[in-house]
């Protein structure tokens, strides 16, 4: 029998945080520098994007999403955030086929992805406009 989601979520955050951290010393020391496996920091994952409130069912808060693959399986972080777009908690999300495991992050996890979440997305207002850009779309 395949582990489930919840079996296989810290192995696999732990293995993002790794890549993550070498991205991201990369990027401070050349932003334009590219690992052969992974490019740089700013090539990695597949979108970012805003999750509005209630889109899905019991999803009361909304979430700015940091995909980094998707299918079977798939993972993302998720950074919920206050109204100034401040991020107050982020995810780790571990999914594959109707079974799925959430990890908050704390201490040093967080420091990082809160820190890759500044530097590519709210210091340069990536987050203001994809959160425009959801909410234009569920106004029509």
């Amino acid at each position: 029998m395949e582990p489930s989601c919840e079996e296989k979520i810290d192995g696999e955050l732990a293995h993002e945080i790794q890549i993550l951290e070498k991205l991201l010393t990369q990027y401070y020391e050349d932003p334009d520098a590219c690992t052969e496996e992974y490019g740089n920091l700013e090539e990695y994952g597949l979108c970012f994007d805003y999750v509005a409130p209630c889109t899905f069912p019991d999803q009361v808060e909304g979430y700015f999403r940091y995909q980094l693959s998707f299918g079977g399986p798939s993972d993302e972080f998720r950074f919920y955030t206050n109204p100034d777009f401040s991020v107050h908690r982020i995810e780790y999300v571990y999914m594959e086929w109707y079974d799925i495991a959430k990890s908050i992050l704390y201490g040093k996890n967080y420091k990082l992805l809160n820190e890759i979440y500044e530097r590519l997305f709210a210091e340069n207002g990536t987050t203001n406009s994809v959160y425009d850009d959801a909410m234009e779309v569920r106004i029509w």
